[in-house]
């Protein structure tokens, strides 16, 4: 645990933050909450923040195969080039229930052109309908279909990294810790975390700190948990990396983490571990922002400047 809570300095909320929040906020009682309507609630109400579409190189959608394989879509960059030979797979967030496309093609677009790499998009199953361990599966399936079919779509088939947000960070995470030794195949170069979910006991003191008033509500959050645990123990380190016995041989990892998140603290706890484990770790922080902003590029400048500190991050990674 945190010794020092980040909030107890003099840093506030950015206001415009301040002003989006209650036109974000869930309305009503959370066990009310149909997954349906809160997808097309979250869907209307974000889309008005997303940067616009950005042109990119090429846009290569794959559909969802009969060996269990998501479906896909491959961002590749605008300026096509040697150096453009990494690749991603992306996973989204909105809690195991939330997210697709329409919220996540603009970042999806914007990160290949400035990391001048390959984005693909993972269309991984959602809870409730699909809980845990349906989404991780899902992106073992996108690995070992990158592996097959790299070559043949022209993607360098040894140049694979992780990225995700929120969930979908928790999934690229326990995917790392998966593939530790190159289980599937071969090692993943990086896994990109943005305000990552890694303690699914929420038990860290930015969990109590910022539990209303910030998006991510402590109701909310318990939703999202339990669509996707369910039955399942959420101290299994497959749910919760930061339950993992160790972290040695992970992928080294970029860590992005907002001030005003309820994952605060977790997301800094896991870049220690990290460390402590000898894996080379590049963080970053924004301390007035709140969970979320990186898709809300349209009103947030920080979302642009978080791909820029991302892209110097992996650039100190090395290969």
């Amino acid at each position: 645990m945190l010794a020092t809570a980040e909030l107890l300095s003099p840093i506030r909320l950015d206001p415009r933050a301040r002003r989006l929040i209650p036109k974000l906020s869930f309305a009503g009682a959370v066990a009310d909450l149909d997954p349906a309507e809160v997808r097309r609630s979250y869907n209307r109400t974000r889309q008005p923040y997303a940067w616009p579409l950005e042109s990119v190189g090429n846009i290569t959608p794959i559909a969802r195969g009969h060996d269990g394989t998501p479906a896909l879509r491959i961002f590749r960059p605008q300026i096509s080039s040697a150096e453009a030979a990494d690749s991603y797979l992306f996973f989204h967030g909105g809690g195991w229930t939330l997210g697709d496309l329409a919220i996540y093609e603009p970042l999806c677009r914007r990160l290949a052109n400035r990391l001048n790499a390959n984005i693909i998009w993972v269309e991984y199953r959602l809870a409730p309908e699909h809980p845990f361990p349906a989404a991780l599966d899902d992106a073992a399936a996108a690995v070992l279909w990158f592996i097959k079919n790299a070559e043949s779509l022209g993607l360098a088939p040894d140049r694979l990294s992780l990225i995700g947000d929120s969930a979908g960070a928790n999934i690229a995470a326990v995917l790392a810790l998966l593939n530790r030794r190159g289980e599937y195949g071969l090692r993943f170069r990086r896994q990109v975390l943005i305000y990552p979910c890694l303690d699914l006991t929420a038990s860290y003191p930015s969990h109590h700190e910022l539990a209303e008033g910030y998006l991510l509500t402590r109701d909310l959050y318990g939703w999202y948990r339990q669509n996707y645990v369910q039955n399942h123990d959420p101290t299994d380190w497959r749910l919760s990396p930061l339950f993992a016995a160790g972290l040695k041989e992970a992928a080294p990892a970029v860590i992005l983490r907002a001030g005003f998140d309820p994952l605060r603290d977790e997301a800094k706890a896991y870049g220690q571990r990290l460390r402590l484990a000898g894996v080379p770790v590049q963080e970053i922080y924004f301390p007035e922002m709140l969970h979320g902003f990186v898709t809300m590029g349209a009103v947030f400048p920080q979302a642009e400047s978080a791909i820029e500190q991302i892209k110097r991050g992996i650039r100190r990674l090395g290969d």
